[in-house]
This record gives C-alpha cells, structure tokens and sequence, in this order.
C-alpha cells in the first residue's frame, strides 16, 4: 500500500516537475522575444530615400551560395569560429539586375577581399549580370588586397581593377586531387564492400583504390579541361588579352616574377591582368574623387554629400516596391540530399518535398523554378522529391530546373522531374549511376580479440553487420539490387528526356560533365542561368508580368523574429580569417567536412546516386 502511496506521489511530483519546468522555458522564450522585440522597435526607424548619384557596393563575404542559412544574431556575438559567412548569389544578382536600369545608381564598385568561395557557375552568372550592367554605360571598377583565382574571376569583369601594391594574382589552374584509403584501411583489417553500376562512378574509389582509376582519369581531364577553358577565355576577353598570354603567365610565373624584379604586383600589371597599384587610402581618395563615393561606408551618406549603398540597403529599397499579383516560386535544393527533414546545409527529402507540395497548393504561384546545388545523396530521397516535382506538373503547373555549379547523380535525378532543365555551360552535371558501401570490422574486431557468434532465422538476418564477414548470398542480392536501380535509374531519365535507354546509358555509367557538354547529349534543354529558367517557367505558364518569391519552409515566429533583426542591424559574420587558408588548414576542413557528409548518410536502403565531385 506505502508502495503504491509513493509510487503515486512520485508521478505526481514528476509531472509536476515536468510541467512547471516547460512553463519556465516558455517564459524564458516569451521574455527573448520580447526583448528582441523592444530592441527592433528602438532601433527601427524607415528607410531614406536613395539619393540620386549613389554608387553600389559589392563585397561578398564567406562563401557564395543559392540560398544562406538563417543566422542566430546571439551566435554573431560570440568569435567567428568554422562557420564561414556565406552571401546570397541571389541578392547579388537581384542587386546588380535592378540597378542596370535605376537611374540613381551611376557605377558598380566591387571588393573582394572577404569572398572565400564560390562555383565557377555561380562567378559566371554573376559576371554575366555585371556586363549586361555596363551595357548601361555606367562604370566598374574593382579592388583587391591579393587576388586568388575566384576572386580575380569576379573582378576582371570590371573596367577598371586595382591591386594592393603589396598583393598578388594568384592563378593556378584547376586540379583534382583524390585521397586513397584503402592502403590505410588494410592496414586496420577493414574491408569496405562496394556495389555499384558505371566505370565512371568514382565515388567508391578511394576506398577500394590505391590511385586513380584510368576511367576517372579521363572523365576528369576532360572535365577540367572544359571548365578551365571557359575560366580563361573570360578573362582573356575581358582584359583584352589572348588566351595564349594567360596560359604564359600561368605556366611560366617564375619568369614573370623574375622580370618583375620579384614584385607580383607589378608582375600582375606587366601581363594586364590588373591596371593600377593602389593602397587602401588611395583607393579611398580616388572612390571619392571619382564617384563621390565613401569606400568604408556603405550604409551611411556623409558629411561630404558622400553616396555609398551596399546590396543588402539597396535591395531594402527596390524590393518595397508593389509587385504582381502573379508569382514564379524558386525553390532550392543546396547540399547533398538526405532522407528526412535533413539539416542545415543538406536537402532534406521530406522538407523539400513539403516544401513542393505547398508551392503547388498555393493559386497565386503560376510556376516553379528548382534550382539545384547538389552532388546527390540518397536514391530514395531523391525520387521523392522527383516525385513531387512530377505531381506538381501533373497539377498543371510549369516546372523547369536550373542547375547551379553542381547538379550531378542525385542532384540530375530531381531536375528529371522538370518539364526543362536549364544548366550554365561549366555546370557539372550527369553522374547518372547508383552506388552503395558497407564496411566490415571483422578484421580489428579479431585482432583485439573480440568474437561475434549468435543465431538468426535466415541467411540475410545479420547479413550486413559490420562485425562479421558479408554473406556472399546477401553480396549477391545487394548487387542485383543496385543493377535494378541502375536501370530504374535510367528509365526515369529516358522517359523524361524523351530518349532511347541505350542512348542515356552511353551518357551516364556515372560520368560527369559539363553543362555545355550535357547539352549536347541531350541532357539539358537551355544553356543559361536561374534567370533564364524563371523566364523559361513563366513562358510556360503564359505570364508576361509576375514576382519572384523564394519559399524558405515554414519558420517558427521565434525564427522570423530573428530574421527581422538581423536584417534591420544588419548584423554579418566577418570572417577573421583571410579569404586564403594554409594548406593545413585547408587539409584539416576538407577531413572534417567529408567526415560530416558521410555521418549524414541515411538512405533507409543504403542506396546512393552521389557525385565525388564539387564545382571549383
């Protein structure tokens, strides 16, 4: 009887506990809001209007991607730690476009100093938005402390680039370096059993391999070799110099240096890639003398009548303006794709198809533009937001894909849920195979003296536990099961692309190429950028006039909160580190990174369509 009496007191207490700890949290949440709250509402006050004359100010920071992730304004408070500032490519874009046409804009300004990364793709498509802005006669004019290969990209595009006297131009071509495990993993008794389809399908490579394989090897030279001439026929057009004059200042820099007294600077100017020196107090005198521009300032006007924006202000001021009622939705897909809700910086399945269901539910959306980031991921993941996308057409609504710098294996298989795919011509793309690795500890577990011994009901009962040896029957069965999805691979491809299976077969066997090269396989519709795609989404559903909007799921009201914060103080990591890492530390993030992406893998048949490939 005192046993139960207690017992009950216990629950009681419990719950209790339970119940006034939840309503401890809650207050707490409700107090943060508040306080945030207060905070906006001192601190807001409406935008100026942009006077006439003003300059934009382009500094991307971090990494360019197709969409940032939401920043917790209280992590910007603490040191900038491995989590590196990323820049919308899509505010850049939107930014650049308006002001071509927006009479109170005179000229571009571009520093590049904090951009760490970007696609070549997505450095593309932006240079392209700041040419068609020259088309307008408006001036560019570009600056850097040191110049490393993306950056210079971007900045050559401007009619006019300076260079810190005590900088560099650095441009190394592009290179695919793989690290091989299988020597190591022999070493600790680990086997890893690889089932797969396509010659070309690297990914499991460094694991079964000492070096690269001559399929690989090909795919990649020619893969590179198509990239690499799109880099420098860019440049070479912009700077007005022939593409055998870059090849020479890049295969032969000791003599440039050696000519140039071993000044890179001056090395830089002697072979046109930059067209003065100039430090960071000369940058800002000539900013102000020519453009009545204030270099350090972008969000203020100063007491000189001085006019600087940057894109985030400029972007406040344009995007307040009445839009259609009619809307193009673009929804994105960055990072490799996972079943479930996934992760920030992962395409989730689940998220994602919601996400689709929700743009296809919504009247005022006519269209849908999915653009794609992505090497792939998880087969099932994949087809279910193909699925999707497929529904969503059925519905009667246009669906047209846009390839950002990657859009291979996984990342094809969504874009074969579009009516058209659109990739930029150095998109990377195909990887059209299917792949699975389970490891096997037997080995170690052996050599440490631990055995595995048990009982199970059939052969496939334990077949795949990693601490005993693959059953050969279960090996086989697997296999058949990859061969299967290989060829539902391939049939998915064929129906949507119109195309004989034979015919996909010969392009895919997982290699990767070139949007161009995609192209003319037969693989894509349109060469072009995420504009072209909106344009080619809107044709389809007959609109001459709409708004483009960018579902990001369904934020908590906590969420949004701290969006409108951070928008309002204009709150941004700064990247303490500079835009170039040590080789150490660039070893160190690519162990880590890797190391996150396998521990993500979570495909419920252990099936993966996956590109070892990024875009450079």
């Amino acid at each position: 009887m005192f046993k139960a009496l207690f017992g009950f007191i216990g629950r009681v207490l419990y719950y209790t506990w339970r119940w006034l700890d939840a309503l401890r949290r809650g207050f707490l949440t409700l107090v943060f809001l508040l306080v945030i709250g207060v905070i906006i509402a001192l601190v807001w006050r409406p935008e100026a209007e942009l006077p006439e004359g003003s300059v934009l100010v382009l500094r991307p920071a971090g990494a360019l991607v197709e969409q940032a992730r939401l920043e917790d304004p209280l992590e910007l408070l603490r040191p900038a730690g491995s989590r590196v500032s990323q820049t919308s490519l899509r505010n850049l874009l939107d930014a650049v476009n308006a002001a071509r046409d927006d009479s109170r804009i005179r000229a571009l300004v571009i520093e590049t100093d904090q951009l760490s990364a970007g696609g070549l793709s997505k450095l593309a498509e932006l240079r392209a938005a700041i040419e068609a802005f020259k088309e307008s006669g408006k001036p560019v004019i570009a600056r850097g402390e040191r110049f490393s290969q993306g950056q210079y990209y971007l900045a050559s595009v401007a009619d006019e680039v300076h260079l810190s006297p005590d900088g560099f131009v650095l441009l190394r071509g592009l290179a695919r370096y793989v690290t091989y495990f299988k020597n190591a993993l022999d070493t600790l008794g680990i086997k890893v059993h690889v089932f797969r389809v396509g010659e070309y399908k690297s990914f499991s490579e460094p694991f079964t391999r000492t070096d690269m394989s001559e399929e690989d090897r090909a795919n990649s030279r020619d893969l590179l070799d198509g990239l690499w001439n799109v880099f420098r026929e860019d440049i070479a057009a912009s700077r007005g110099l022939e593409p055998e004059a870059l090849d020479h200042y890049i295969m032969d820099y000791g003599a440039a240096l050696s000519a140039a007294g071993g000044d890179a600077a001056q090395a830089a100017v002697a072979a046109g890639l930059v067209d003065r020196l100039s430090t960071r107090d000369e940058w800002r005198t000539l900013l102000r003398q020519r453009y009545a521009v204030d270099g350090e300032d972008e969000a203020e006007e100063g007491d000189d009548g001085l006019r600087a924006v940057g894109v985030s202000r400029y972007l406040s001021h344009v995007r307040s303006q009445p839009t259609p009622d009619a809307k193009v939705a673009v929804l994105v897909a960055q990072g490799s794709i996972v079943d479930g809700s996934g992760s920030p910086g992962s395409v989730g399945g689940d998220a994602l198809a919601r996400l689709i269901r929700d743009v296809r539910e919504d009247d005022s959306i006519k269209a849908l533009v999915i653009r794609i980031d992505s090497p792939g991921g998880s087969a099932w993941a994949s087809e279910l937001i193909r699925r999707e996308l497929e529904v969503t057409r059925a519905a009667g609504k246009p669906v047209v894909a846009s390839m950002s710098s990657t859009a291979a294996s996984g990342g094809y298989w969504i874009a074969a849920g579009a009516d058209e795919i659109w990739a930029h011509p150095v998109s990377l793309t195909g990887s059209i195979g299917i792949f699975a690795m389970i490891p096997n500890f037997a080995e170690p577990f052996e050599r440490l003296g631990l055995t595995v011994d048990g009982v199970a009901t059939g052969p496939l009962a334990g077949a795949f536990d990693p601490r005993r040896p693959v059953e050969p029957m279960a090996a086989e069965a697997f296999q058949i099961a990859i061969e299967h999805g290989y060829r539902r691979f391939i049939d998915t491809v064929a129906r949507a692309r119109d195309m004989p299976p034979r015919e996909v077969d010969l392009a895919a066997r997982g290699q990767v190429w070139t949007g161009e090269a995609a192209s003319k396989l037969g693989l894509v519709d349109g060469l072009g950028g995420l504009n072209d795609a909106v344009l080619a989404a809107a044709a389809r559903a007959g609109l001459s006039e709409f708004d483009v909007v960018w579902p990001e799921g369904r934020l908590s009201p906590r969420d949004l909160l701290l969006r409108r914060f951070s928008e309002i103080l204009g709150l941004q990591r700064v990247d303490t580190a500079p835009a170039t890492v040590s080789a150490l530390g660039q070893l160190l993030t690519g162990l880590q990174r890797d190391a996150e992406a396998l521990l993500e893998w979570n495909d419920p048949q252990h099936l993966y369509t996956h590109c070892l490939c990024e875009g450079p």
